[in-house]
């Protein structure tokens, strides 16, 4: 009997994928339009059509002993590998200094509150993203809610869309990543060598009906996660009552990470 991919995805309804030491992890699958595989929703999930995300630099910069968090409960949950180097790092959330982060916004007058500080940084999950249109594969594509995703298995690690992203969103493995992980989470598949990878606005924990993770740990509360379609939520309540900037604007990227300052 010949079954296809999709056939397969909606009578199983399961997928099983290798870990760390060979361990399985079961994880629900859907597939969407495109035919990418994706975590299947429950009733509890949570549901958007335009997800973004602030960050209250003021918050973040007022936390003790250079609170990292955020990064460590996402790099734990999405099984993010640590080689100890930074020629081989995997990044999904990290620190870059202002005038990096934002060079269209640094001045030799800036105020010494912001110059030479860290900022947090991610994918930005662009309303029009490069990476999706350079990528051969569709292994990066746009859902409807704007979360930009990756699929693993597609991807040929040709790295065309790490050249198209002007933010340095995405990683690369030129090694097994897996014997590099220090904490297996079974609920999330692990990587392979020749693989990119990056932030998923925690799609599979929306799907549970669960924040991103960096959002649940941060003690600042200086990340915001929310629907920008929704004039009541959280997100655009904050950004209708603060200035914000984004960065690299002016490329027409439109991103959906939007910084307070």
């Amino acid at each position: 009997m010949n079954v296809n991919r999709r056939e397969f995805l909606r009578i199983a309804g399961l997928a099983t994928v290798l870990g760390a030491g060979g361990k399985a992890a079961v994880v629900a699958l859907s597939e969407d339009e495109t035919g990418a595989a994706q975590v299947l929703a429950g009733e509890a999930a949570l549901v958007g059509s335009k997800w973004a995300m602030v960050v209250d630099l003021k918050k973040c910069l007022e936390a003790p002993n250079g609170c990292t968090k955020c990064r460590e409960a996402c790099h734990r949950v999405h099984n993010v590998p640590d080689f100890g180097n930074p020629k081989d790092e995997i990044k999904w959330i990290w620190n870059e200094q202002y005038e990096h982060a934002f060079p269209s916004d640094e001045n030799e007058h800036m105020v010494e509150t912001l110059k030479n500080k860290p900022v947090v940084v991610l994918c930005n999950h662009c309303e029009n993203p490069p990476c999706v249109r350079v990528c051969p594969t569709k292994a990066t594509w746009k859902r409807k809610d704007g979360i930009v995703m990756m699929d693993f298995h597609r991807c040929i690690g040709c790295r065309f869309c790490m050249a198209a992203c002007p933010y340095g969103s995405r990683s690369f493995n030129w090694r097994d990543p897996r014997p590099f992980i220090k904490e297996l989470n079974q609920e999330f598949p692990t990587r392979t060598q020749g693989v990119v990878e990056k932030c998923n606005f925690c799609n599979e924990r929306l799907a549970r009906g669960q924040i991103p993770a960096c959002v649940e740990v941060c003690p600042q509360k200086a990340m915001v996660f929310g629907d920008m379609e929704d004039a009541d939520s959280q997100v655009r309540q904050i950004l209708s009552a603060n200035f914000s900037i984004r960065r690299k604007p002016e490329l027409g990227t439109n991103p959906q990470v939007y910084y307070i300052v």
